[in-house]
């Protein structure tokens, strides 16, 4: 029957055992690498049985129908969280477990290992990689340690110090258009569009020195910019399109490559005229003719950043950073800062210290604006801003891939190749951490009463060493 079988191939007798034996070999091969995968899983399922799990609402589904993204989804993930305080089971369909963490105890061994130990899960970012391409946000390794040295120095108090300028006038711009719709008997706004267009125009500024004047009529490069965020979070909730594949066929995968086209041709255009002119002054003319206007924007920064071999950032890598700190900058900005409104709008008794106490540190001041060293004597509204980024932080859940097995303090470990989601909304939450968590209370961040709690109880810019290298920048922004 087997000569039968080949002989259309011309293939005869003598012929048919070397393919019977590969037909074997491959066969042995793929149940081989079956039972490797099946025993690894049910190996990995075995010593997951030290952590304890929601009850789940489907076999096939598992947890995945309770998981939403909006903050009654999160309030449910607390509720359930809080049976456990600490690490919990959760699975995403039937072969995907993830660890979430609500305990700064917990976090700790995760956060604080090194960043090939832990590195980022990147089962979302990947959508964003054809935007952001290889920056702070989505690369790993010596790639990621070789540009957080190089870019540190863009964030240091010396550059930051005139941006506080830039902070005043987009803050004005945007009180100039409130007061305009309130005398026009506007009652409503979405305060965190008007926000965000603030954040964005503030960026644009300290990024790439570039004034679009998008507060007051549309840029093309703000919109592909918001167009983008938005693409890329509900593509994350659509599963069945997580394949580019599949994606790039819909309507939105056009609109997502259209928008990135959009902002690489924009920041592309900055780069090559300001490296242009770099080349053509010299370092040490190009820097004294940006001393006397007293800003070096974060594309100058790039520019001038070399490592200890001399070895300058190539414009894709330069390119890949700006985008990455116009993205992480001005969406996460704009939520603090909404935030921040509400609570204090919630509570005018602690809107009315803040206001005494900027009254009272510009009192003799002409012209009355906020500059680089005001901002370390505002302590009630530092503490104002803290405790709404406790109660909602713009950065929810982060999210660590364990490359070797990881030991926790009560002695459980974590299997490697495991993904750990670390809830910073839950930490913030956290009735074994923090009295009274749905309380708006300024003063559990007051400075002269210090509280006995871990540092890591209090994460809204995550902590370690892939901790948020922009943090001071987004404080003094939202200060």
């Amino acid at each position: 029957m087997l000569q039968l079988s080949l002989s259309w191939l011309g293939l005869g007798l003598p012929a048919a055992s070397p393919w019977l034996l590969l037909l074997l070999v491959g066969a042995s091969w793929l149940l081989a690498r079956f039972l490797a995968r099946a025993y690894a899983f049910y190996d990995n399922c075995y010593r997951l049985r030290c952590f304890p799990q929601p009850p789940k609402r489907h076999w096939f589904w598992g947890h995945l129908g309770q998981m939403k993204t909006n903050e009654e989804g999160l309030r449910l993930l607390e509720d359930l969280g809080h049976c456990f305080r600490d690490v919990h089971l959760w699975w995403i369909g039937p072969f995907y477990p993830v660890l979430r963490f609500v305990h700064p105890q917990f976090v700790a061994p995760l956060l604080q290992a090194p960043a090939t130990v832990t590195p980022k899960n990147m089962s979302f970012y990947d959508f964003m990689k054809p935007w952001l391409g290889d920056g702070l946000l989505l690369s790993a390794g010596d790639k990621w340690s070789h540009h957080r040295h190089l870019l540190t120095p863009a964030f240091h108090f010396e550059i930051l110090k005139p941006y506080t300028k830039i902070f005043n006038k987009s803050a004005d711009i945007m009180h100039a258009k409130w007061q305009h719709l309130a005398s026009e008997g506007s009652a409503r706004l979405d305060i965190f569009e008007h926000i965000s267009l603030m954040t964005l125009d503030s960026l644009q500024k300290c990024i790439f020195s570039f004034d679009s004047n998008c507060q007051a009529k549309p840029s093309d490069y703000i919109t592909a910019i918001l167009e983008l965020s938005a693409l890329v979070m509900k593509r994350a909730k659509q599963t069945f399109l997580h394949t580019d594949f599949l994606y790039y066929l819909t309507l939105d995968g056009w609109r997502f490559r259209r928008a990135c086209h959009l902002v690489h041709n924009f920041t592309d255009a900055i780069i090559q005229e300001r490296r242009h002119i770099l080349i053509s002054q010299g370092s040490h003319d190009f820097l004294k003719a940006k001393a006397k206007t007293k800003t070096l924007d974060f594309i100058d920064v790039l520019l001038l950043a070399k490592d200890e071999d001399g070895k300058e950032l190539s414009d894709e890598d330069i390119r890949a950073e700006a985008d990455t700190f116009m993205f992480e900058g001005h969406d996460t900005t704009a939520s603090g800062l909404s935030w921040i409104l509400y609570n204090l709008a919630r509570h005018p008794e602690y809107q009315e210290c803040c206001r005494q106490e900027v009254k009272e540190l510009l009192k003799d001041r002409e012209p009355k604006e906020i500059e680089w060293d005001d901002l370390t004597k505002l302590p009630f509204l530092t503490m104002c801003i803290k405790e709404s980024l406790r109660l909602h932080p713009p950065v929810t859940v982060i999210s660590r891939c364990c490359t070797q097995d990881i030991l926790l303090p009560d002695g459980r470990v974590v299997p490697k190749g495991n993904v750990c989601a670390i809830s910073i909304f839950g930490i913030h939450h956290n009735p074994s951490v923090w009295l009274d968590p749905e309380v708006y209370n300024p003063f559990r961040f007051d400075p002269k009463t210090p509280q006995k709690r871990s540092p890591l109880a209090f994460i809204p810019f995550s902590a370690g060493p892939r901790n948020c290298i922009g943090q001071t920048f987004a404080m003094n922004e939202m200060k």
